[in-house]
């Protein structure tokens, strides 16, 4: 079984979504994981807590299956979340991403870096309505095997709440 297939095996059958793995220098293994959508909206955020639970069960899972790394790192993605999947698209669609294809995109000159307004999936066709040159509207559509890079576009809001 490969690595990627082994820890999403785990951290899905803990409830969380595998979002990336990384293999840094050193010998430390980053997982990042996240909330599945439906548990995001009941639970809120991700929280140390469920970082622990994920590592101390993933370390308990590399043992047994011989993998080598010296130091395992579990975390979220952060706030500038990797978009991936189809699954992905359609759970982040009505939120700003940046998108970044592998070569340019068609009447687009030479550019291959969209930021703006995730549409839902369509089949295998993802939509991502930006502005553009001239200030109006456009509507680039893409499919997963175009793409090269996604990611969401942070929104922080520092106004305090009242309880």
């Amino acid at each position: 079984m490969q690595l990627f297939d082994l820890i999403a095996t785990t951290v899905t059958g803990l409830g969380f979504d595998l979002v990336d793995v990384e293999r840094g220098e050193r010998g430390i293994l980053r997982v990042y994981i996240d909330r599945t959508e439906a548990d995001a909206e009941a639970r809120g955020p991700l929280d140390v807590e469920d970082c622990a639970t994920v590592s101390h069960q993933l370390s308990h899972v590399l043992t047994v299956e011989n993998v080598d790394y010296e130091r395992l790192e579990v975390s979220s993605p952060g706030l500038d979340r990797p978009v991936r999947t189809l699954a992905d698209f359609a759970r982040f669609a009505g939120h700003e991403c940046t998108v970044k294809l592998r070569v340019p995109a068609p009447g687009a000159g030479n550019r291959r870096t969209f930021t703006g307004i995730l549409h839902t999936p369509d089949g295998d066709k993802i939509g991502l309505e930006f502005e553009s040159t001239d200030g109006s509207a456009a509507l680039l559509e893409f499919t997963l095997a175009e793409l090269d890079k996604a990611r969401l576009v942070p929104k922080l809001d520092f106004r305090s709440r009242k309880a």
